[in-house]
């Protein structure tokens, strides 16, 4: 069934062509399509199209096919073209002629737009929930390793100290700002598209505002081209944020493989989140780490793809848009699935003591002891850096003690509980 055809035939080349992997993709916008579906019915009687009794039948036929829908009971058989058209013949198959009045006053055009959109905003809110617990993962580790030492690298060279405290804290903080992200796309999503039909509007006695209210939206989209013209813009507004959230897991990911080598030995994995080689018989591997690096990398570069599909399209709906429906939704399933494994492997890892005591980082506190010349006699910045750097260079330098009273290295509970809070504001 085509929610299109004038009973013409159509070359089953063309067809397979053209629907492509619509009906396996369309499964993930099926219970949105029923929901607008619903307000759509109920706004159609609330402005006297149909009446109370066709719209109560049409509501609970579409309610009885959610059900089916959320018990994975659901299918889209080959001889439907997508969602839509599956969904009308149910209605009709079962109403008749009430079935058939579903389609009053929208097109293909704005069913799609509204499921997908309600289908991003829900898996926005997910995606929220996930990276929250990684966050609170993150926390944890923080406070738990905030006294432990690590050395800070700058060009892959021996820094400044730093800390477990800093390193678990500042992924946790840079999560904020991909909560960020996500809810500007979630803005961008809350915008109601129902009732712009194939881009024009209808000449029926719509009411937009009502079922901009009964679908949860904040406010319409106004214009009615405006609303086909944000197809793909949409989506991309999603995977600019989880893009984002792609490349601090991938920076995540890469920091635990360099430091789980023998020649740093920071960290080490648990026997339970790490693989060997099958041939040498001392390896363990961070290849759980190395994936979530790479379909993040992948995922990152998912905007560009959207980006050329939309490549000097003019207003109005294109076909071309089909494509990117398959690409946002394996994009949100791979970096659920990435934040998840992230999640469950952190709380794995071991972290090292005594780090700084290995010689290769002798020259580590040279800023702290800058910073006690300053402090305790008096000079100025530029003398006691010379100073400090000419003891380096003629092998007169030696380890000061640590100032207890330095926070070069550590993180305190202020930063942390600053953190949490910024994160409580934004979430």
């Amino acid at each position: 069934m085509k929610l299109w055809s004038k009973n013409d035939s159509l070359n089953k080349k063309i067809e397979k062509f053209t629907v492509g992997d619509d009906r396996y993709y369309d499964l993930f916008l099926a219970k949105y399509d029923v929901i607008a579906s619903i307000a759509h019915a109920k706004m159609l009687c609330h402005t006297e199209i149909i009446s109370k009794r066709e719209k109560n039948k049409l509501v609970d036929e579409l309610k009885s096919i959610k059900n089916d829908i959320e018990s994975g009971n659901f299918i889209i058989e080959d001889n439907f073209e997508d969602i839509h058209s599956k969904l009308e013949f149910l209605l009709t198959e079962k109403l008749g002629d009430i079935g058939k009045k579903i389609h009053t006053g929208r097109s293909r055009n704005d069913q799609v737009l509204v499921a997908t959109q309600l289908y991003l905003k829900n898996e926005i809110l997910i995606i929220k929930k996930l990276i929250k617990k990684l966050f609170d993962i993150l926390i944890s580790l923080a406070e738990k390793n905030k006294t432990k030492l690590l050395p800070g690298y700058t060009h892959l060279q021996i820094a400044m100290p730093s800390s477990f405290g800093i390193w678990f804290s500042s992924y946790a903080e840079i999560l904020i700002d991909d909560i960020i992200y996500l809810n500007t796309a979630y803005k961008i999503n809350n915008q109601n598209p129902l009732g712009s039909a194939a881009g024009y509007g209808t000449s029926l006695n719509i009411d937009r505002e009502y079922t901009t209210k009964e679908l949860g939206f904040e406010t319409l989209k106004f214009n009615v081209a405006s609303a086909q013209m944000s197809r793909g813009r949409s989506e991309k507004s999603v995977a600019i944020a989880i893009g984002s959230v792609a490349e601090t897991l991938a920076r995540l990911c890469s920091d635990i493989c360099l430091y789980m080598t023998k020649e740093l030995n920071f960290i080490s994995l648990n026997e339970e989140i790490s693989t060997g080689s099958s041939i040498m018989p001392h390896k363990k591997n961070p290849d759980i780490f190395e994936l979530v690096r790479a379909k993040c990398n992948n995922i990152r570069g998912l905007t560009n793809q959207l980006n050329i599909i939309s490549t000097n399209l003019s207003s109005g709906y294109q076909r071309d848009m089909q494509l990117v429906k398959g690409k946002i939704i394996d994009g949100i399933e791979s970096i659920k699935d990435c934040i998840e494994i992230t999640s469950f492997s952190l709380k794995k890892i071991k972290t090292k003591d005594q780090i700084l005591s290995n010689k290769n980082y002798d020259f580590i506190f040279s800023v702290e002891k800058l910073n006690n010349l300053i402090t305790g006699d008096n000079m100025s910045f530029r003398e006691a850096y010379d100073q400090v750097s000419k003891s380096i260079k003629d092998g007169n330098y030696s380890r000061s003690k640590r100032n207890k009273h330095t926070l070069i290295g550590g993180i305190d509970n202020l930063c942390l509980n600053a953190i949490i809070n910024k994160m409580k504001e934004n979430f």
